[in-house]
């Protein structure tokens, strides 16, 4: 059972790891842990597709409930989960167009589970995988390290590749995602954490979340979200976030509601900058976006249609999540101008994203 949307005994919270085992999934223990900050807040984390499962978080009057969708058990999230709620997504985040690519005059075929593209890493992918884990304890924070092998040729991407990813949870409200990876041939990646946020706790959706994103530009699409290539100014658009903007201001300008890679401001490539900040007007919720990637994709969860009940028996529907996925861009190993995805033999993959909940 997942944690309740109210989080009661807040009497004396103290920095905590907890774990249970949850299900059992490719003959492999799968394990919940409830990660808990002096302050009260909570992170619920599983091993199969390094799952975010609820993060809980105080309004301004105190009241603490759960900010993310997400499912009630291991089931759910094994048959359910099509919109990647709370995973890992990798080798490659987005879509790869024609589901191939070359890379060292080596022309490399994906899975095409997307019409004919390749997207979230495929048919599997980090998503629907069981990660080795290990709990982390600090003075001021507590996590969960993730690792995965990743086979030469799984879903079609070349060399044995280990990743491991670290959720961080400290006493100034901040998750911290810790990615790292390692291959042993050329090869691509594209590395995010795809939570559906939802400042209002599923009472309502997101269309009066306001957001800012920190973007003077995106690489808009083609009718299957592949990139043209080109890097269109987001002035005078209905993607300019540039100044804070209810979501659902502008949004039935568009036929699929938002999803979109925005390219970033950056003040210095290796250390986290501002990417967004999102504030729900009802509670007084303030989330903050910090990463070191060049793009953040902002999806508004058209494909929720209705049919998916969550925690709570809460229905997802339309526009009830909002995703901020930081990442490299879209197709970039098909896109000579946009910063490159591809990792060598004795090159270490890093990478880091901040969710920074407060109020006001």
């Amino acid at each position: 059972m997942a944690i309740s949307p109210l989080f009661t005994d807040l009497s004396n919270p103290q920095l905590s790891i907890h774990s249970k085992l949850w299900g059992i999934t490719d003959g492999k223990d799968v394990r919940l842990y409830t990660l808990t900050n002096s302050k009260g807040m909570v992170v619920e984390i599983t091993n199969y597709g390094g799952i975010v499962v609820s993060i809980v978080a105080p309004d301004r009057k105190g009241k603490f409930e759960n900010v993310v969708l997400g499912f009630d058990n291991l089931i759910q999230y094994e048959k359910q989960n099509s919109p990647y709620m709370g995973t890992i997504i990798g080798r490659y985040a987005n879509r790869i167009s024609k589901a191939k690519f070359v890379l060292d005059n080596i022309q490399y075929n994906l899975v095409p589970n997307d019409h004919p593209n390749h997207s979230h890493g495929g048919i599997k992918g980090f998503s629907k995988v069981v990660w080795d884990t290990s709990e982390i304890t600090g003075a001021d924070s507590v996590g969960v390290a993730l690792q995965y092998s990743s086979k030469d040729m799984e879903e079609g991407y070349p060399g044995n590749f280990i990743v491991k990813i670290t959720y961080v949870l400290n006493n100034d409200n901040e998750l911290k995602i810790y990615y790292e990876a390692k291959t042993d041939k050329p090869t691509i990646l594209n590395l995010t954490h795809h939570s559906y946020f939802n400042l209002a706790a599923n009472k309502e959706n997101i269309l009066g979340h306001e957001l800012t994103i920190f973007a003077d530009s995106i690489t808009p699409t083609d009718s299957l979200w592949i990139p043209t290539g080109k890097i269109a100014p987001v002035a005078g658009s209905d993607f300019d976030f540039t100044q804070p903007h209810l979501v659902g201001e502008r949004i039935n300008n568009l036929a699929h509601g938002y999803n979109m890679n925005f390219v970033l401001r950056k003040n210095c490539k290796n250390e986290p900058s501002k990417a967004a900040e999102v504030f729900d007007s009802t509670t007084g919720r303030f989330m903050e976006v910090y990463t070191t990637e060049p793009g953040l994709q902002l999806y508004t969860g058209d494909y929720l249609d209705g049919s998916i009940t969550g925690s709570g028996n809460i229905v997802f529907g339309k526009n009830m999540g909002l995703c901020l996925e930081a990442q490299h861009f879209p197709d970039s190993p098909n896109k000579s101008d946009f910063p490159s995805t591809v990792l060598r033999p004795g090159e270490t993959y890093t990478q880091l994203t901040i969710y920074k909940l407060s109020t006001k």
